[in-house]
């Protein structure tokens, strides 16, 4: 049982060891107001391994900085988009 546990303990580690964390640039044209950008944050900061959100109106775009261990760029644009703002990953 206590080999169990070592092994147990070691994939832990070597799981988050390849963790990494990774910003991506998201265009968000449908912005048209000063509520927009709190929306967009607001849905953005509630998917898992967001770690940090920032939206300009005057931009159009949401700078978004997660662990993609825990997400991946496809359910950040699926946030945006279910929340009405459609986006796509910025060049």
């Amino acid at each position: 049982m206590k080999h169990v546990a070592w092994l147990f303990a070691g994939c832990m580690v070597v799981g988050t060891a390849f963790a990494e964390e990774k910003t991506v640039t998201l265009s968000v044209q449908d912005m048209t107001c000063a509520a927009c950008p709190i929306t967009v944050k607001k849905a953005l900061n509630g998917v898992d391994g967001v770690t940090k959100v920032s939206v300009s109106l005057e931009s159009k775009e949401a700078i978004v900085t997660y662990d993609d261990a825990k997400t991946k760029v496809d359910a950040l644009v699926d946030a945006t988009t279910f929340a009405g703002y459609p986006s796509k990953v910025k060049p």
